[in-house]
């Protein structure tokens, strides 16, 4: 009999998880913090390591592009079997703390190393080095950041309670990333000015001191997620029962797992959101710099209007989860918010904003930024816990708890594709005719004209196409408190919770 045909019916456990009291505040924030490791990572990649390599180290941006996307595409294919692996792994830390400890230390020294480069290097032999790091940084934020993702489905049950823990978790993501980026525009590219570098963005120097920064933060928050979380752990759900498994029974519960109709189509969606914003942040700073001809000071403010959005879509989050439902706010705030992301580009393009230096295009950019990040920030975290929901979906279906397998399908096509959106960008730029290494105040009104032009209907197409996907998202509030229903009559440890 194959590993399919067994799991129709609820598998038994080695023993129940005692039923959870609601999460607390602080295991609320504990668990959120953790995210700003990967907010640190997230925003060197995006924002930092294509400009640092191409425009101040003099690395073919196209290359480096390359190496981002390779290093991406291997590393998505751990992530399953690291989804698998933390949903049956056995240990007094439960299934999912080992991997949290395991990986803080690896992770921080390896993302420092990235940002100190050996000087000398051939363009090949600099390749070599981008793309070796790259692929490790990614494999050990695979071991933090699936079984992290996972935890929530684990830490609640709860409809609306799931949307809050996201809100935690994604607030610290955007919130202490962002710091990253109001630091180095703020402190460290005005402290690395010289007689003969003028914009301490590209200074060497000041990405070394980021990597040092940066790299203890990592560390920090994920040793005060795992620490913050702990004695949760013997409330959280148990491994299957054990049985027999062959590499066949392995792959055949994770395709079974992944047949998800609704995972499907977040798998879908999310694979157009991570094409989309891998070509947006590459480019953000190249709107503020090149674009707008915004001074540091300004970019700095910019980014730290980013702070207000993670409060404000955080907060969002929540309401629109209670008032609307998790499908049909998603859809609602989304278009609201991709819409509106590129309009600055685009009045610019047609003509109708004041030249640059003016105080209205600068607020104007500010405001639009801030509150329309915000609303992205809200669609995402009601994207997380509509896959959170697929848990029990699943367990019913499958008898087993899967929140691995299911976080590990996200990450996978944020990592597959990430890497085609910084592509895209790459040539984009190249398309625009802006090259490496190019000042800002040289770069023709004709290429800057270029790159909003191929840009703006790009970014437009691939989100209004996820969006329509979201549609076809099934869970609603009442399907899901009939799944813990059912649930609840197989197994008394799965009671829904309390409201």
């Amino acid at each position: 009999m194959t590993a399919i045909a067994t799991a129709q019916a609820p598998a038994a456990q080695d023993g129940a998880a005692a039923k959870p009291a609601p999460t607390s505040f602080w295991t609320r924030l504990a668990y959120g913090v953790g995210a700003g490791a990967l907010g640190v990572k997230d925003n060197g990649f995006s924002f930092f390591l294509l400009i640092f390599y191409s425009q101040v180290i003099g690395l073919d941006a196209r290359l480096v592009g390359l190496a981002l996307t390779v290093a991406l595409v291997v590393d998505a294919f751990v992530d399953p079997m690291v989804g698998y692996w933390s949903d049956n792994v056995r240990s007094r830390f439960g299934r999912r703390h080992p991997f949290l400890y395991a990986s803080a230390i690896p992770l921080a020294a390896l993302y420092f190393l990235l940002w100190d480069p050996p000087a000398g290097l051939s363009p090949a032999a600099l390749f070599g080095f981008v793309l070796a790091l790259a692929i490790s940084i990614r494999l050990f934020v695979s071991l933090y950041q699936v079984p992290g993702n996972a935890l929530a489905a684990e830490l609640s049950s709860d409809y609306d309670e799931r949307s809050t823990l996201f809100s935690f978790r994604f607030f610290f993501a955007w919130a202490v990333g962002n710091a990253m980026s109001v630091m180095m525009f703020a402190v460290l590219f005005p402290m690395f000015v010289t007689a003969t570098i003028h914009n301490g963005q590209f200074n060497r120097e000041s990405y070394r001191v980021y990597g040092i920064i940066a790299s203890a933060l990592i560390f920090a928050c994920v040793m005060i997620s795992a620490l913050g979380t702990h004695a949760r752990i013997p409330h959280l759900k148990p491994p299957p029962a054990r049985r027999d498994m062959t590499i066949g029974r392995i792959f055949g519960e994770i395709f079974e797992t992944l047949s998800n109709r609704s995972l499907m189509v977040l798998f879908t969606a999310s694979m157009l959101g991570t094409v989309a914003a891998g070509l947006s942040a590459p480019l953000a700073f190249y709107w503020l710099t090149y674009f707008w001809h915004f001074t540091a000071q300004q970019s700095a403010l910019v980014t730290m209007g980013v702070f207000a959005s993670a409060i404000i879509g955080s907060a969002l989050a929540p309401i629109v989860t209670r008032t609307l439902g998790k499908k049909r706010g998603a859809i609602i705030v989304g278009l609201v918010a991709f819409l509106g992301n590129p309009m600055p580009i685009t009045l610019r393009l047609l003509g109708l904003l004041p030249d640059n230096g003016s105080p209205l295009v600068f607020w104007y950019v500010f405001f639009n930024t801030m509150f329309d990040t915000a609303l992205i920030i809200t669609f995402q975290i009601l994207s997380y816990s509509m896959m959170a929901d697929l848990a029990e979906q699943s367990q019913v279906k499958t008898g087993r708890r899967s929140e691995g397998v299911f976080a590990s399908a996200i990450t996978f096509t944020e990592k597959v594709v990430n890497g085609a959106g910084l592509m895209m960008a790459s040539f984009i730029l190249t398309l625009a005719g802006i090259k490496t290494g190019a000042d800002a105040n040289h770069v023709s009104h004709e290429s800057l004209w270029r790159l909003g032009a191929i840009y703006v209907p790009t970014i437009v197409a691939l989100w209004m196409t996820m969006v329509a996907v979201i549609s076809l998202y099934t869970i609603t509030r009442d399907s899901h408190a009939a799944t813990l229903k059912t649930l609840a009559g197989n197994d008394p440890s799965e009671q829904a919770p309390v409201a």
